[in-house]
């Protein structure tokens, strides 16, 4: 029996298993099948997704060599092509393969290079009309002027790239299908947004506007802000309404996660008296690092939930130190601007953490537990400065005393 013909039960798959296979492997090793027999010398060469990162046993000349000998071997459709090389420089070779990319209707884009020089994107990149992903790392990009943009593309990051907010505007106005925009670590961009299609937005940096001027079915945005001091000078010249800018053109909004600085860029120009947006489909609400100290960004916030009738979850994060407060603003603001008749109907779960128990921070939690008929979890999270016992039992007694109009509505202290 030991002399009896072995099968070869790998080679006799059919051949889309095989490349099911190969793709799943690393590009190296599907390479290396080669030399297993006579039948897979060739067979890594159709694989449709090329992914090349980080190899530790490749320096960067010979990575570079690997990289354009498996194009000039490969045969049909290239679908994917990603590079993630955090030491591989700068070199005319990266143009020649994005040309060959181009010539190859290749869909999906990703390059990030090493980080001790910036990659100036070639303009055939944008003779790859069938791309529908495009994510960029650390690098230049300038489209030509002759450019109609990519008319399949629907998912766009850019992770410090070099690029004018004016072309980010023009950029994504001729993407006609583009469904997930993703910005990060820009400084003082002004960003105004028309995108039909857009779905799902994640800005991180410094903006000095955000405008959503024509965005219908966006569902979800995350933004992540930062702070400089050209920017606050920016905010303090600024007259027109954020707030309204930002939610205008955002009509089926449905999750909005907002980190720190959020509610202060959405206060800059929100006076009392500006009319209101309704947010028909906002249902979780998620804010970070928030000034209850600051009577604008608590009216940010008032003025989000109560025109938010389908509301059902919100979590807040203070950023309140209780040591060197100074709570200064009319103690009769609650009773002044929350509508008598206001109720949050649809409010089912509220995470309320880094709180320091300081007035307003607990007025808010009052507003909730009082307008909130159907509530069932209200989870409040003290600050890190909130050390003493006694600070903290104050808080659960405030807690515990004030009014829930839901029968079902619990309150957990959670003190870790």
């Amino acid at each position: 029996m030991d002399d009896a013909p072995k099968l070869d039960l790998v080679s006799n798959l059919p051949l889309s298993i095989i490349e099911s296979i190969l793709v799943r492997l690393p590009i190296r090793d599907a390479v290396r099948t080669s030399i297993l027999s006579s039948k897979w010398r060739y067979r890594w060469s159709g694989i449709t997704d090329l992914v090349f990162e980080d190899d530790r046993f490749l320096p960067n000349d010979k990575l570079i060599k690997f990289i354009t000998q498996v194009l000039l071997l490969h045969v049909g459709p290239i679908h994917k092509f990603q590079i993630t090389a955090s030491y591989l420089r700068t070199c005319p070779d990266i143009d020649q393969w994005i040309l060959f990319l181009s010539r190859n209707d290749v869909k999906e884009i990703l390059l990030e290079l090493g980080d001790c020089q910036w990659f100036t994107v070639p303009s055939c990149l944008f003779s790859c009309h069938k791309l529908t992903r495009l994510e960029l790392v650390r690098c230049e990009l300038h489209p030509p002027p002759t450019f109609k943009g990519f008319l399949h593309l629907k998912n766009l990051n850019l992770h410090q790239v070099s690029i004018t907010g004016g072309t980010i505007q023009s950029l994504v106005s001729i993407c006609p299908l583009l469904e997930c925009l993703t910005l990060s670590y820009f400084d003082s961009l002004a960003l105004f947004i028309s995108a039909p299609n857009l779905k799902y937005l994640f800005l991180e940096g410094e903006f000095k506007e955000i405008c959503l001027e024509n965005t219908p079915v966006l569902v979800s945005v995350t933004v992540s802000m930062y702070l400089s001091d050209d920017i606050v000078e920016h905010y303090e010249q600024s007259s027109s309404c954020n707030f309204i800018k930002f939610f205008g053109g955002a009509p089926s909004l449905e999750r909005l996660i907002g980190h720190i600085y959020f509610t202060k860029f959405l206060s800059i120009g929100n006076e009392l008296g500006c009319h209101p947006i309704t947010c028909h489909h906002l249902k979780n609400i998620e804010l970070y690092e928030v000034n209850f100290e600051d009577i604008k960004e608590i009216m940010v916030i008032l003025r989000l939930i109560i025109h938010s009738p389908d509301l059902e979850e919100l979590q807040i994060s203070g950023s309140s130190n209780p040591s060197v407060s100074s709570e200064v603003f009319d103690l009769d603001f609650w009773e002044n601007e929350c509508p008598s008749d206001c109720a949050l109907k649809c409010l089912k779960t509220v995470k309320m953490t880094d709180i320091s128990g300081l007035l307003h921070e607990m007025r808010f939690i009052k507003f909730l537990l009082e307008n909130s008929p159907i509530l069932e979890i209200m989870s409040v999270t003290p600050s890190v400065y909130v050390i003493e016992l006694e600070g903290r039992m104050h808080m659960v007694t405030e807690l515990l005393e004030f009014r829930r109009v839901s029968p079902l509505a619990r309150i957990k202290f959670s003190a870790d």
